[in-house]
């Protein structure tokens, strides 16, 4: 005897309509060239605005003159930013989707306060204090409490809920630790305050080249893993249905999390709202599916990141305003009003 299908089920796994796809990719083509135009005013717009032909030539024509020198570390800076946001969106979008909270993000499972636990440590008791020596230990406290927050969720066991319970768990127990540290140490309070804020100001080449390779990996696991976790965001028992594996997807999203912020939280320090914020604003006109979200999100998180970079440096030019800082600023009130447009029962 066959059984149909629930109708929440048959609109999920069906192809969308022809008319939405093409949609959605002019959406994504749209997107791509905001992308563009707010990473060449990253590299135009600072203490000393460059016109665009001026940074045309540091770009293809560097004759090591001022302007050049200038394009040149903020493309630095410009490229991290991309990295950084990719990372922290796609991350957002695994996540949201791993516990079935639209109003999770990348710190909600304690990564990013294991890797700036790390880091206090580093600087505390080992005297490291350059980025290029603590970005290692950042990577591993990460990834330390990654692996602590899937075994204490129950491994193979694991649910949504346990692995939030877990996360929460350790983050109060490493934020704790992170207070009485720099409290009880007043140089590792100044060395930390800059980078807990989160800021692509020490941006180098050396340090895109350091979490480059895992932010690769982390993206190619993340993007791969969009049909089963769009399966997993359905429920348990639809994603056995559906032929997904659970304990594998879960382990493998939580390796890919952890990969994707633990860089990007070695790299520039922890920079709150764009993995949950972004994420959570796609889907609205994507739909649940993570074939498209996590596209949407690798796109349209650098762009509030960048765009928050280049808002932090006219505020307070010719200083500037830490990107971290922006983008709790601007992603609050747009988050609440993304919130309050939509009943509770449809988050």
């Amino acid at each position: 005897m066959l059984v149909d299908s629930p109708p929440e089920q048959r609109a999920e796994t069906a192809p969308a309509p022809p008319n939405r796809r093409a949609m959605r990719g002019a959406g994504l083509l749209v997107s791509l060239g905001v992308l563009l135009a707010v990473a060449v005013a990253s590299i135009a717009i600072g203490a000393k605005h460059l016109p665009v032909d001026q940074v045309w030539h540091g770009l293809f024509q560097d004759s090591g003159t001022y302007s050049d020198v200038v394009v040149r570390e903020r493309l630095s800076r410009t490229v991290l930013g991309l990295l950084v946001g990719a990372a922290l969106g796609l991350a957002g979008a695994v996540l949201q989707a791993l516990t079935r909270n639209p109003l999770a993000d990348p710190g909600l499972l304690g990564i990013n306060v294991g890797a700036s636990a790390a880091v206090v440590t580093a600087i505390t008791f080992f005297g490291v204090t350059s980025l290029t020596g603590y970005v290692w230990f950042a990577f591993a406290g990460a990834a330390i409490v990654g692996v602590l927050v899937y075994s204490l969720g129950g491994s193979r066991s694991a649910t949504p809920v346990r692995l939030a319970l877990a996360g929460t768990a350790l983050t109060a127990a490493l934020s704790g630790y992170l207070q009485a540290v720099m409290i009880m140490d007043n140089a590792a309070l100044g060395k930390m305050r800059f980078w807990t804020v989160g800021s692509l100001g020490s941006a180098t080449n050396a340090t895109i080249m350091q979490v480059l390779p895992f932010l690769a990996v982390g993206t190619v696991l993340a993007l791969g893993l969009a049909r089963p976790l769009s399966a997993v965001a359905m429920g348990d028992d639809t994603a056995r249905a559906l032929g997904a594996h659970l304990t594998r997807t879960r382990a493998l999203s939580m390796i890919a999390a952890t990969l994707l912020c633990g860089a990007a939280t070695a790299a520039c320090g922890p920079i709150a709202f764009v993995g949950l914020m972004v994420p959570h604003a796609v889907r609205s006109f994507t739909g649940p599916d993570l074939r498209w979200i996590l596209p949407y999100a690798a796109v349209l998180s650098p762009v509030l990141l960048l765009g928050a970079d280049v808002m932090g440096r006219i505020i307070a030019r010719p200083a500037e305003l830490q990107v971290g800082i922006v983008t709790a600023v601007i992603g609050g009130p747009v988050f609440i009003y993304l919130v309050r447009r939509r009943r509770t029962a449809q988050l």
